[in-house]
């Protein structure tokens, strides 16, 4: 028996889990050294060029696609045309089996780092006790090397957690959990940015290497900035949650009548805004170690997990006092964005399921956990980062892009993009202006294409990061074409006719092709 759509308590409720989605460990780890890498200050200029031109639009596009169809994913863009289907199941399966798997893994490291914070049992070497002791990599993608069991035991809590949070009805659940995780999470951060900034040497490092613009660095004329600019498409792209079919889950939970432009500003603003501020907490607390060890800023920064369980630990051990309990800050902070963002992924696939088979949440809820927890296994043995890294590369230079710009083609020339801009207006609220339909029709889509062109020439020129080509073919091709063969079985179970129904537009049939 199916049961009715559940709706969000209140706006502010349907905002921060949005935002929680949003913002999640990219924000931390991935924006502050694109910053570092790509002129400082200057960066800001391409980042917001790409949240007005990209981050916005797609945003809008997602919310009112959710909200007009009343539908997940693959249901909404099966009531615009039944072929369109696979790509309706494809974002959401790639959001869980490419993503959500070894995310919650790296949020099982992070809670063992907040319980190693309290003893600092990372050690004097960071990187070796990271790379060695704790994680006990292995020397190839290929050999898995077996189960590290403090990781599975923690990456197993943080399944427990998203399971009892997704289980719930979505206005006791999701809603409930992000009214107390994002402005704890909003607080703990504050106060991280806070106390590096009181550090020696963290203000001198903001204003030289945070702060200050080095415009040279995105001229247009050049090969590099031009790469700069696709860069800043691209964080923008990933750290919103786009592609992925989470923020048409959470708008399909809005009532009839909705400001889905303000939403969808405010959800973009806020996300961006949280990744500026986080950074002066990452260049505060490494211009303090940079300068208490002697060494020169770029030698001390990192990107990725390097920053958050190799450079962080070390500045923290460089503390002359709390060292304890701003280790335990930090981890404590990505393990709260790291969680929002996980409960985003498993709802966006749970409701897909729970539309495609009339089944309760609860049951969906369980079923995909389970199956969740047993996929992230191979991300917990000692050869794991390997395949996280793989997978991660593919999943954000390939699935994701071509995703959004098919997005672009359904929403912008198959429905029409003058239909859902009615229907946005028709909503109440911020009204959207005809640019809107300029941006998903022509310039969205061309700058996507673009960022995936250079990603295929780069692929072809480079080996990733001198991963063997079996390995990249096995993991990474290997997860596109699993996603796409699930999501295709999945399109051709038959949907109830009533469902296919239920959300009918008769005013637009005129403007369908």
């Amino acid at each position: 028996m199916a049961e009715k759509r559940s709706l969000w308590g209140s706006k502010i409720g349907f905002l921060l889990a949005a935002i929680g989605s949003a913002v999640g460990l990219g924000n931390i780890w991935r924006f502050s050294y694109m910053a570092y890498e790509n002129g400082g200050g200057a960066f800001l200029i391409p980042y917001l060029v790409a949240l007005l031109c990209a981050g916005i639009p797609l945003m809008i596009l997602e919310y009112s696609l959710g909200h007009r169809e009343k539908a997940s994913p693959p249901l909404a863009f099966a009531r615009i045309n039944p072929l369109w289907e696979p790509l309706g199941w494809w974002m959401p399966v790639v959001a869980f089996f490419g993503i959500n798997l070894f995310y919650a893994a790296v949020i099982g490291w992070c809670i063992n780092y907040l319980g190693l914070s309290f003893n600092l049992g990372w050690g004097a070497d960071t990187q070796s006790f990271f790379f060695g002791e704790f994680l006990q990599l292995s020397d190839s993608p290929f050999n898995l090397g077996g189960i590290r069991w403090p990781i599975l035991a923690a990456t197993a809590g943080a399944w427990v957690i998203c399971w009892a949070i997704c289980f719930r009805e979505v206005s006791r659940g999701i809603e409930k959990a992000s009214m107390i995780f994002m402005p704890l999470l909003v607080v703990l951060t504050l106060i991280l940015v806070g106390w590096s900034m009181t550090l020696p040497g963290a203000w001198e490092a903001v204003k030289e290497f945070y702060l200050s613009a080095d415009l040279s660095k995105i001229a247009l004329n050049t090969a590099a900035g031009r790469k700069v600019w696709v860069a800043a498409f691209g964080q923008i792209f990933f750290t919103l949650s786009l592609g992925f079919g989470i923020m048409i889950t959470y708008a399909s939970y809005l009532p009839k009548k909705a400001d889905i432009v303000g939403n969808a500003l405010i959800t973009c603003v806020l996300n961006c805004l949280y990744s500026i501020v986080a950074g002066f907490a990452v260049f505060g607390t490494i211009g303090f170690m940079a300068k208490a060890k002697g060494v020169p800023f770029e030698e001390a920064i990192a990107s990725g997990p390097g920053l958050a369980f190799v450079v962080y630990p070390e500045a923290i051990n460089q503390l002359p006092m709390l060292n304890q309990l701003f280790g335990a800050l930090f981890f404590l902070v990505l393990i709260v964005a790291g969680i929002s963002s996980m409960i985003s992924l498993t709802e966006a696939f749970s409701c897909s399921i729970c539309d495609k088979f009339s089944i309760s949440r609860k049951k969906a809820t369980s079923i995909i956990c389970v199956i969740g927890m047993i996929g992230s296994i191979p991300f917990t043995c000692r050869g794991g980062l390997f395949i996280l890294d793989i997978v991660d590369h593919f999943i954000n230079n390939y699935a994701l892009i071509i995703g959004g710009v098919l997005e672009c083609i359904l929403i912008g020339w198959l429905l029409k993009s003058q239909v859902m801009r009615r229907h946005v207006n028709e909503s109440g609220g911020v009204r959207l202006w005809p640019l809107w339909d300029l941006c998903i029709r022509f310039i969205t889509p061309a700058i996507l294409l673009t960022m995936l062109v250079g990603a295929l020439l780069g692929e072809f020129s480079e080996a990733y990061e001198g991963y063997p080509i079996k390995a990249l073919l096995l993991f990474g091709g290997g997860i596109l074409f699993a996603t796409r063969l699930i999501s295709f079985i999945l399109s051709h179970v038959p949907w109830k006719p009533e469902k296919l129904k239920a959300e009918h537009h008769p005013e637009d049939e005129n403007l369908l092709t």
